[in-house]
């Protein structure tokens, strides 16, 4: 079994995409995939193709993972150009998703509730990038690489997790950070366990999480709003 430079596993990361994967499936599972494996599910197009570009996300990601733990280190990095190419199409469907049900909302005459339900795709992405971009810079280094787009991928399942209304309706800041970034916990723990040191990508990317919660209040905001009135005019 392939190992680290400092002679802990590769495993953990594998099973930790597996969680990931979980995450988003017990999330959207009461409004999208409950409802589409039963037939009921009447959602527009480019909902859909949202759902099966981001789930084709999941998918890469969990192989991707499973190549790097089994040593297929070469075929993990050629795939991996591919995938950070793809990347780029999962943000602009997400964009172009949000921006599409942005304006379809403004036109039954819901504008309020179309500018605040707009903030959260736009800030995810606005969140998700830099990790990514930082998954690309890093793609050489196998330790910090990995960490990163575990960080990155976990950043996008606070939509999921903000449906899980199991744990509240809203679901409360403490019950979402709690398993919404329970990845990273855990590969945090891992770290302890392993390196004794926890890598300083997991301290950022539970910062940013944090501060994608507590942003929420820009939604109400006079710039958030002129914003979002310039994108109706221009729509």
């Amino acid at each position: 079994m392939t190992r680290f430079a400092d002679g802990s596993r590769l495993r953990i990361f594998a099973p930790l995409a597996l969680l990931v994967a979980a995450i988003a499936v017990v999330g959207f599972w009461p409004t999208y995939f409950g409802t589409l494996l039963s037939g009921a599910a009447g959602a527009p197009l480019i909902i859909h193709v949202h759902a099966a570009v981001f789930v084709l996300w999941l998918v890469l990601f969990i192989a991707q993972a499973v190549l790097a733990a089994t040593g297929h280190i070469s075929l993990h990095r050629r795939i991996g150009n591919w995938i950070m190419a793809y990347a780029v199409v999962l943000v602009g469907v997400a964009l172009i998703t949000a921006y599409i049900v942005f304006q379809e909302r403004v036109a039954a005459g819901n504008f309020a509730e179309a500018a605040r339900r707009l903030f959260a795709p736009v800030r995810d992405m606005i969140c998700f990038v830099p990790f990514l971009a930082a998954g690309w810079i890093y793609r050489r280094k196998p330790e910090t690489h990995k960490r990163v787009m575990l960080t990155a991928t976990t950043i996008l399942l606070v939509a999921a997790v903000s449906r899980m209304f199991f744990l509240g309706k809203p679901v409360p800041m403490a019950q979402l950070l709690l398993v919404w970034a329970s990845p990273i916990y855990l590969a945090m723990l891992w770290d302890g366990f392993t390196r004794r040191l926890v890598h300083p990508v997991y301290v950022m990317g539970i910062a940013v999480m944090v501060t994608m919660r507590l942003a929420i209040p820009l939604r109400d905001t006079t710039a958030w709003l002129t914003l979002c009135e310039w994108l109706v005019r221009t729509g």
